[in-house]
């Protein structure tokens, strides 16, 4: 028989079998157990021991992996080069030029045959270069933008893979506790769970204490599940723990687990959708025709069908698709449909509106010169020149109509979306190496504007190491390690006891790595401390821990934040049971009646003695800034029961916490130092300083809280400022019917510097209530840290959520923005670097775009007017346009941050997008340059002693005059390049230019290429080589932007009307009608988009659209599950609202549930699903 690592190769149970088994839930699921034999024997034909784990070999992980699935989910394979030419081919002003290049393309082959005159054959011979040329260009910008997406959705898949990568978790293999990757974890596995995990596999639980599960992620119920060997021992992947520990058996993985099933059955039924849609369309039109047939108003779908059945999935955050970085995943804020949407980053609202009028701006002036030149043509050949219609002027209609949509073509700043994606991208991977791990592209920019921010104190502030500095025995207060010896015998056994069995197993301290270091604290830092005062006196707790296995436990009330405490209860030696109980002093302290006085001594714990203690004990330890944590105990015996015992005659009621823990015995109080990490105050100074207010919410005492917050600088003796404790926030903000009430929360959270023992839900309001204050002029921006599973809520509220990579729990993190690696405060004020680094740096390619732009729209319509013909070429605007859009994006959307960007206040949603000193370099700019070029183009041959190249024949060859404007013009803009990167009127524009070797290589070949167009573009580009007089004129207007732009930072900004700002008001206002990220149409309203609009932002700006396909996939999944079959999965399916987002990161799925009735068949949407079914998904 084979044999694989010294076990037989055939497992005791089949694949199909667990995945079977792990479909029943509660007692049905412990009869199927029991039928197999119990746990115990699962675990035998699993070849795995509930103590000792797997061996962890390769051959034996291998082998599981091979039989029973590999613990990931394929994701969806990335798009390949060439979908994304095909979709950067999408764009409607390329589609325009195409088809125009080919029309003249084939118009330049074509010869009447009537015409014999002379000119004719030279022009042919060359027609056809023009739209060649374009045609080129025209894939050269396809295959930029296609390359661009290409590297993007790479980078985003290695940050997915990374995010990935960093979920660990605890399984036991050799009989050790070991953190695996999730993806390492096989069938087999023994993992041990406690509060704040998301599971990473289904499992079946071997042992548990006081387990709950919050299964909504399958399930749709909110309620928490318990969850026990006894009654419910079945977990599922993707559900989160909420109280308690245990061990469970892992029996699938991956694809055959139940969130695996579901992802399967959505990758095949997204594939369908596409299907689908076709169908959809077609139905819809035969539905339009019903009804005017029939004037029926029924619609054909019943009203009710969205009630049974899961709506369409869309993609959503992050994506493997990336599909299209400008949405930069608005979705991602929604974790279910009826989840607040968090509203678009302010930066891409004031671009989105920025770009309509850009656009309308454009396109208004593209049909101007388009008919501007038509007319001339027609009046200047049939009525002055009185000719006849001859075939061949079908060309210069052409040419006409080409020159109007190359204006367009640089109207458009398509390099907007590109510039801010680059930019994003960027910032992400450089944010690695600051310990900011981004989850949300657009996090990172929010986070610029941040003005507030709510931390925790412990791990963020402190260094989270901590370490027992006083203790509080039998009255003796002791400030230095005390002496084993010292204590009495009882109280110290108990001490040991009471710490070693009463904190979670998970938490153990390693030897140090290095000889010299400290030894390494592992699991939850509080217990860590206690275990280390043991060890501190010379006591050994693993030893205590070997004696009192955890399944020895008879209950175990875990921590949470209701409780503040934890609770372990134990068989006595000698009968009964004995309660261990740790926490928060002043909570552990008022359920004690009992206390160890001198030398041991049992004595009655008063009223009056209780606030000795902590006027003497705890408040100068909080002062100190200690965290205090008391240790009690209490017996439960069956015989005669001392004072402080209760006597029982059978097994106490454990449902009933409050009288079970209570009359407690107090053993000792220790206070806990955890030391302010060095770095933060100076971090805190910097924010300060950056116009933003640090607020520190703990659950910590009051007085440790304070000491602390001084410590760090969040308050100063010399401010106003207030702190409060949880139970005084809360009073102060609720009316009398315990609401809360904005207009109260108004007047507390300006001042509010800290909030102590304050409860999540605490943290919640006080962020929302910052979030909805209307007491500052700008909206507050509020970043949030949080560790704990219930600051999810916090996490997800706010503008933006940090989640401790190192103390976080796996919950915290799913609903974060940004992972801080290191857990440490310093951190997050380079993303606030950062944050405004992208703002600053879309804010410099506006900049320089906008010169640009008004410059050559306006040269292109002036010199349609004036002289019949644009003096820049369709192909010269396309290469323009390439330098400024592409190649400008990279190279001034990668300068790096500097310390300055701290020195000023953050922007705010309602600055202008383009501030007045902007707008005075963009005007100072482009007058400067059309000066130049229409000095050219009227006098220019006359100073150059030229010929003239106005109202030269159609088709005669290129003129150095208009090559000599050609590039001047280019010159001036590759020099104004400089100028814009800086846009608060500093001096000196080449400041750190060599930090950037992108800025400056981009610069250098932009420059070499332009030489070779010129001087061998010939008829390609129109060009024709110049000398070197020539050239060092075109030089000489180059440089002189730099002169000019050191005269116009001379204008003081404030003379220039506010007016000119662009991009101010609420981006708001704008959003509500044109959502990019999902196109979510109002019933009831009027205001739906209009159809130029959507053109506009869909086609121009390439900023595309997620879509959202409302009936597509629930009717094909009516069809698949409806009457025929009722398998358990459809039932799944129908429950699912929003399937967690664990086991792909990269394909997490959000279901709407409640559809109006009237959505069946939006026609909009449906119209518009065939001309972009491919934009599934927006990153």
């Amino acid at each position: 028989m084979a044999t694989i690592d010294g076990r037989p190769a055939q497992y005791g149970i089949t694949l199909k079998h667990l995945r079977d088994l792990m479909e029943h839930r509660g007692p049905e699921g412990v009869n199927k157990v029991n039928e197999i034999g119990g746990v115990q024997e699962l675990c035998k034909k699993l070849y795995t021991s509930p103590s000792e784990g797997l061996s962890g070999s390769q051959v034996d992980t291998e082998h599981r992996r091979e039989t029973f699935g590999s613990n990931s989910i394929p994701p969806k394979p990335p798009k390949t080069f060439f979908q994304l030419v095909w979709e950067a081919l999408q764009d409607i002003t390329l589609i325009i030029l195409e088809v125009a290049a080919i029309v003249s393309l084939g118009l330049s082959f074509y010869q009447p045959p009537s015409e014999d005159e002379g000119f004719e054959d030279d022009e042919t011979s060359h027609g056809w270069i023009e739209g060649l040329a374009i045609l080129i260009s025209v894939i050269v910008v396809v295959l930029v933008t296609a390359f661009n997406d290409y590297t993007k959705e790479r980078q985003f898949r290695g940050l997915q893979n990374r995010i990935e990568g960093e979920h660990r978790f605890s399984v036991i293999r050799q009989g050790e506790v070991k953190q695996i990757s999730v993806s390492d974890i096989v069938v087999g596995d023994i993992c041990q769970i406690k509060y704040g995990d998301l599971l990473p596999a289904d499992g079946i639980l071997i042992q548990s204490n006081d387990l709950k599960v919050d299964e909504s992620s399958l399930t749709g119920e909110s309620d928490h599940v318990k969850k026990g060997e006894s009654f419910d021992p079945m977990v599922l992947s993707g559900t989160h723990v909420m109280e308690g520990s245990g061990k469970m058996l892992v029996a699938a993985v991956g694809v055959n687990s139940q969130a695996g099933i579901i992802f399967t059955l959505l990758g095949a039924a997204v594939d369908e959708q596409e299907q689908e849609i076709k169908k959809m369309k077609k139905e819809a039109k035969k539905q339009r025709k019903k009804k005017s047939l029939t004037g029926d108003e029924e619609s054909a779908v019943t009203g009710n069908s969205h009630m049974n059945s899961p709506a369409p999935v869309s993609n959503k955050h992050g994506n493997s698709d990336g599909d299209d970085g400008q949405g930069n995943h608005v979705a991602s804020g929604n974790n279910s449909a009826d989840s607040h949407k968090k509203e678009k980053s302010v930066l891409q609202a004031k671009l989105t509106k920025l770009a309509i009028q850009i656009g309308y701006a454009g396109s208004t002036i593209a049909v101007l010169t388009v008919v501007i030149l038509i007319i001339q043509f027609c009046v200047k050949t049939f009525v002055i020149d009185e000719k006849e219609w001859k075939n061949s002027y079908a060309n210069n209609l052409v040419r006409h109509l080409i020159i109007g949509v190359t204006v367009l073509v640089v109207a458009v700043p398509e390099g907007l979306p590109l510039a801010v994606t680059l930019s994003l991208a960027y910032s992400v991977k450089k944010m690695m190496k600051d310990n900011n791990l981004v989850r949300h592209l657009d996090a990172c920019e929010t986070m610029g504007n941040a003005t507030a921010i709510c931390s925790d104190k412990t791990g963020t502030l402190t260094t989270n190491r901590m370490t027992v500095v006083q203790s509080y025995i039998c009255e003796q207060l002791c400030k230095t390690m005390p002496k084993f010896a010292d204590i009495p015998a009882e109280v110290g056994n108990l001490i040991i006891q009471g710490i070693a069995v009463n904190s979670a197993y998970t938490s153990r301290i390693m030897p140090a790595e290095e000889p010299g270091e400290l030894p390494k604290q592992v699991g939850n830092k509080t217990e860590c401390s206690l275990l280390g005062f043991v060890m501190g006196m010379q006591k050994n707790y693993q030893t205590l821990r070997d004696d009192q296995p955890e399944e020895t436990f008879t209950r175990v009330y875990t921590f949470n934040s209701v409780r503040k405490s934890m609770s372990t209860i134990i068989p006595r030696q000698g009968g009964g049971y004995r309660l261990f109980t740790k926490g928060a002093s002043e909570i552990i302290l008022n359920k004690c009646a009992f206390i160890y006085g001198h030398d041991g001594r049992l004595e009655k714990f008063t009223r009056d003695m209780q606030e000795r203690l902590l006027r003497q004990v705890i408040e100068p330890m909080a002062c100190d800034g200690l965290r205090t944590i008391s240790i009690a105990y209490r017996d439960f015996v069956p015989g005669k029961a001392d004072i402080n015992q209760v006597h029982i005659d059978n097994e106490p009621n454990w449902e009933d916490e409050e009288n079970i823990v209570n009359n407690l015995t107090c053993l000792c109080v220790v206070g806990i130092e955890d030391p302010v990490r060095p770095e933060v105050p100076e971090a805190i100074r910097k924010c300060q300083k950056a116009g933003i207010t640090v607020r520190m919410v703990t659950g910590d005492n009051i007085n440790t809280a304070r000491s602390i917050a001084t410590k760090c600088g969040i308050i100063k003796p010399t401010d106003d400022f207030l702190i409060l404790e949880g139970k005084e926030f809360n009073r102060r903000i609720r009316d009398s019917t315990g609401e809360v009430q904005q207009h109260l929360l108004d007047k507390v959270w300006p001042k509010l510097r800290v909030l102590a023992r304050s409860s999540p839900t605490d943290k919640y309001t006080l962020v929302k209530g910052i979030i909805d204050s209307k007491v500052s002029e700008n909206r507050e921006v509020v970043a949030v840290t949080g560790d704990g599973t219930n600051d999810g809520p916090a996490l997800k509220k706010a503008d933006v959520g940090f989640a401790m990579g190192i103390a976080g729990t796996d919950v915290a993190k799913e609903a974060s923005d940004i992972i801080l690696t290191d857990d440490n405060f310093s951190s997050i004020v380079k993303a606030v670097m950062w944050g405004r680094n992208v703002y600053d740096s879309i804010a410099k390619f506006l900049q320089f775009q906008l010169t640009v732009n008004v410059v050559a729209v306006i040269v292109a319509f002036i010199g349609a007017c004036a002289v019949q013909d644009s003096p820049l070429k369709a192909v010269q605007m396309l290469w323009v346009n390439l330098i400024m859009d592409t190649l400008a994006s990279l190279a001034l959307a990668t300068e790096l941050p500097t310390s300055d960007l701290l020195l000023r206040k953050p922007y705010g949603r309602t600055k202008p997008l383009i501030s007045r000193t902007m707008m005075k370099n963009i005007l100072g700019q482009a007058i400067y340059q059309l000066t130049v070029i229409f000095s050219l183009l009227f006098v220019g041959d006359k100073l150059l002693d030229i010929e003239s190249g106005r109202g030269a024949e159609f088709g005669s060859g290129p003129t150095q005059h208009f090559t000599v404007i050609f590039n001047s013009f280019v010159m001036m803009t590759l020099f104004n390049e400089f100028n814009a990167r800086k846009i608060h009127g500093q001096r000196n524009v080449f400041q750190g230019i060599f930090t950037n070797p992108i800025f400056y290589s981009i610069w250098i070949g932009t420059c070499a290429s332009q030489v070779l167009i010129i001087q061998y573009g010939k008829m390609a580009f129109s060009t024709k080589s110049l000398t070197l007089e020539q050239w060092l004129w075109c030089l000489f207007f180059g440089v002189g932007t730099l002169l000019w732009g050191q005269l116009v930072t001379t204008v003081p900004t404030r003379k220039i009307p506010k007016i000119l700002s662009w991009g101010r008001g609420h981006p708001e206002e704008y959003t509500e009608s044109i959502t990019i990220g999902e196109e979510k149409f109002d019933v009831d309203s009027d205001k739906k988009p209009r159809a130029g609009q959507i053109l506009w932002i869909r086609g121009l700006t390439r900023l595309q659209t997620q879509i959202r396909v409302v009936n597509a996939f629930r009717q094909g999944l009516d069809a698949r599950y409806g009457e025929h079959s009722n398998t358990s999965l459809a039932e799944v399916l129908r429950k699912q609202t929003s399937l967690s987002k664990r086991l792909s990161q990269t394909s997490s799925i959000e279901y709407a549930d409640n559809i109006p009735d009237e959505l069946t068949i939006p026609e909009i949407d449906v119209e518009r699903l065939s001309s972009h079914s491919h934009t599934e998904t927006a990153v």
